[in-house]
């Protein structure tokens, strides 16, 4: 995930290294594309032009479990460089990017003991407020000063970089303002961007004229003193928030493509029972013949999905549930317990019996069972 260079911070010797946890390559939070569509909203993008993108339906992006392809949000930011000025679009994000805005990484950020500790949090959870395979902050302390690199290695248009580039370091002065209620001034910023005719955005941004352009490194330059005294709440939060950012980095649920969405609709059907392609089509927007073509392309096909779908959903059942086989049955879709048991055979070369017990929550006296 992220790298911290010149120091060294300790973790809950109890739960996993955050470097150990599932990144989801490729994939952003909710909460981020959220926040993309809002400022685009905002400087005039006509909403038709990226509704489509992936990830934009609302039961996805409404829901901070689902994790959207980064492409989409790539792709918003490209409609925004081409309504604004790149400085102008930084701006914009940072205006609307409000104090928990991007959830739980906000929190990590401003509800540390100190600034600086709330940034190695921050950093080392970054993957829940970007991704994390092609971002990553880097934290330089020495005696006077505290730098926060950021790198960005997605392939982006240069507008698109610079736009991403010039926010992100705002975003870190903004939040510091935020937590410890002062007005932290940044000693220099440094941006790998071109200079732009209009400086005024970025002078909002970063509360200072020292800005140096076409910079080798993206890089944001306080005074440590102001990043080391302590928070005035220092609430002791920190350690229930880092478990909080594992539990849901684990449990996230990533859309990385087309077939990811459809699988996660197919499995969140309101009436499972019930599933046909017509049903299914008209909950993607999508007319049959374009479902069905979907799924060929991904390799796949409509009755190859059920079955899959159907085959997941009864072994679940089977290892985390007491649920009698003729419930089980009858709630995926089966006409009676003999199918199910040669359904469940041919897909574990073992009888139900042994697959049910196999788990420590089956109940051995369920003489269905037998």
């Amino acid at each position: 995930m992220a790298r911290h260079d010149g120091w060294h911070h300790s973790h809950d010797s109890a739960l996993p290294d955050p470097t150990d946890l599932p990144t989801h390559p490729g994939t952003t939070p909710a909460s981020l594309t959220r926040l993309n569509a809002a400022a685009a909203t905002r400087l005039g993008v006509n909403p038709a032009a990226y509704a489509h993108l992936l990830g934009l339906a609302p039961e996805h992006l409404d829901d901070d479990r689902y994790r959207i392809p980064a492409s989409t949000s790539v792709r918003i930011w490209e409609l925004m460089t081409l309504q604004a000025p790149w400085p102008h679009v930084s701006l914009y994000m940072a205006q609307v990017s409000t104090l928990g805005t991007f959830g739980l990484w906000d929190y990590l950020l401003t509800q540390a003991a100190t600034p600086l500790e709330g940034v190695r949090d921050a950093a080392d959870f970054l993957a829940t407020a970007a991704d994390a395979s092609t971002e990553t902050l880097r934290i330089q302390v020495d005696e006077q000063h505290v730098t926060i690199s950021h790198v960005n290695a997605a392939d982006l248009t240069d507008d698109v970089a610079s736009a991403i580039r010039g926010y992100s370091l705002s975003l870190f002065r903004q939040r510091m303002c935020e937590s410890t209620r002062r007005d932290i001034i940044p000693v220099k910023v440094a941006l790998a961007a071109r200079a732009p005719r209009n400086h005024q955005p970025l002078m909002e941004m970063y509360g200072t004229r020292a800005v140096d352009f076409a910079s080798p490194v993206n890089a944001i330059t306080f005074k440590a003193a102001d990043l080391t005294a302590p928070q005035p709440h220092a609430s002791g939060l920190s350690a229930h928030l880092r478990r909080h950012a594992r539990l849901m980095l684990t449990e996230a649920i990533p859309l990385h493509d087309w077939l990811d969405v459809f699988r996660t609709a197919l499995r969140t059907a309101p009436d499972p029972e019930d599933l046909t392609l017509r049903a299914m089509a008209q909950r993607l927007s999508v007319s049959t013949r374009t479902l069905q073509r979907r799924l060929e392309e991904h390799h796949t096909s409509w009755s190859d999905e059920l079955q899959a779908l159907r085959r997941d959903n009864v072994l679940r059942l089977l290892t985390t549930t007491d649920m009698t086989l003729d419930a089980i049955a009858r709630r995926t879709g089966y006409a009676d317990t003999g199918g199910l048991r040669r359904a469940v055979h041919r897909w574990t070369g073992q009888p139900v019996s042994a697959v049910r017990a196999s788990d420590v929550g089956a109940d051995p006296h369920d003489p269905a069972d037998a």
